[in-house]
């Protein structure tokens, strides 16, 4: 039986005339599934009994259930959802206020079920791989979380969504790309396509495949250290893809699609926070149009992993400024529910 929340309009306009309807049907039913995040069939108003009990026969509609929801001290809401075959993914809400025109929900969503990548300051990866998420699983993080959240505020809505929950999306690449054009599309949740965010490893055959498909969202590669010798030490993913490698392909993404690509850069103490290393690092990115999120590393059990010192963030970001490369010190959402880069489990608390 297919999953409804995972057909775009196309595959529903397909569905509908299969069942003898008329085209428009396909339209009001994605709207229902993508704009309105319904949790059942019986919900949609303006189909006839009939019509339903068909849809029924033949598509299934299970939404996630969330099993927890955990709010810090600074606002933050993670999210452990439940699945249909009893394995747990989490997201996490983070809301930022400033001026009106900057106000905004932001939804950090997971790809898959585990994470196979391996990156040593990861709690993900430390549970295993199980699977992938389905593009209608993908897509019922946001859906689930709007429902729960318009409970208390019917003008609640996410206007950023970024791909940096549990699992590596580029491994996932047909249904997060699919996921991404629903979000999207003006019937669905018309989420601004600059407004969807995409993190990865470094999986660079997928980079070099994304690049084609000339989507204007942002890509946020995960680097963490600007040597192969260090990046070894802690993303296995590099003995793969090595640094050379990895900058053929950022340089390739950034021709065809004229986008900036965001570097992600976990400060380590004693690992990759030395001065000496932001030459390094600046000597890797010269030439590309880009910018470097600094992200003060998030303890995850006892990996040994610390935080460098306020004064050592601050050094290493003035020097790469310095150096002429654009960067910025991550603001810390979560830290407090685990919720954080780095530290999403996808398990339920004991």
């Amino acid at each position: 039986m297919k999953d409804l929340r995972s057909l775009n309009l196309e595959e529903m306009e397909e569905l509908l005339k299969d069942l003898g309807e008329p085209s428009f049907r396909a339209k009001q039913l994605f709207q229902w599934v993508h704009n309105k995040g319904i949790g059942s069939l019986e919900e949609i108003s303006n189909f006839s009994k009939s019509l339903i009990e068909k849809l029924g026969q033949v598509v299934s509609l299970t939404p996630l259930t969330v099993a927890t929801r955990q709010v810090s001290k600074d606002g933050t809401v993670k999210y452990l959802l439940s699945l249909e075959d009893k394995s747990y993914i989490e997201c996490v809400l983070m809301s930022y206020q400033g001026t009106k025109s900057k106000n905004r929900n932001t939804l950090c969503i997971s790809s898959q079920v585990g994470c196979a990548m391996g990156c040593g300051f990861c709690a993900t990866g430390k549970g295993g791989f199980q699977r992938n998420l389905t593009a209608g699983e993908i897509l019922d993080q946001v859906y689930a979380v709007t429902r729960l959240e318009k409970w208390n505020n019917e003008d609640f809505k996410i206007g950023n969504i970024v791909y940096m929950g549990m699992g590596e999306p580029l491994i996932n690449f047909d249904n997060v790309i699919k996921s991404i054009n629903i979000l999207n599309h003006p019937l669905g949740q018309n989420i601004g396509i600059r407004r969807i965010t995409v993190s990865t490893c470094g999986i660079v055959p997928k980079i070099r495949e994304l690049a084609l498909y000339e989507l204007d969202i942002v890509l946020a590669i995960s680097l963490h250290a600007p040597t192969d010798e260090l990046r070894s030490e802690i993303m296995p993913i590099n003995d793969k893809y090595p640094l050379k490698q990895l900058k053929e392909a950022c340089i390739y993404y950034i021709e065809n699609t004229n986008r900036r690509i965001t570097f992600e850069y976990a400060l380590i103490e004693g690992f990759n926070d030395k001065i000496k290393l932001a030459y390094k690092l600046a000597e890797f990115l010269r030439g590309m149009k880009c910018h470097v999120n600094l992200i003060p590393v998030n303890k995850v059990g006892e990996d040994g992993f610390n935080r460098p010192t306020k004064a050592r963030i601050e050094s290493f970001h003035k020097e790469l400024v310095k150096l002429g490369i654009e960067a910025s010190i991550r603001e810390e959402k979560g830290v407090d529910i685990d919720a954080a880069c780095g530290q999403l489990r996808g398990k339920m608390l004991k």
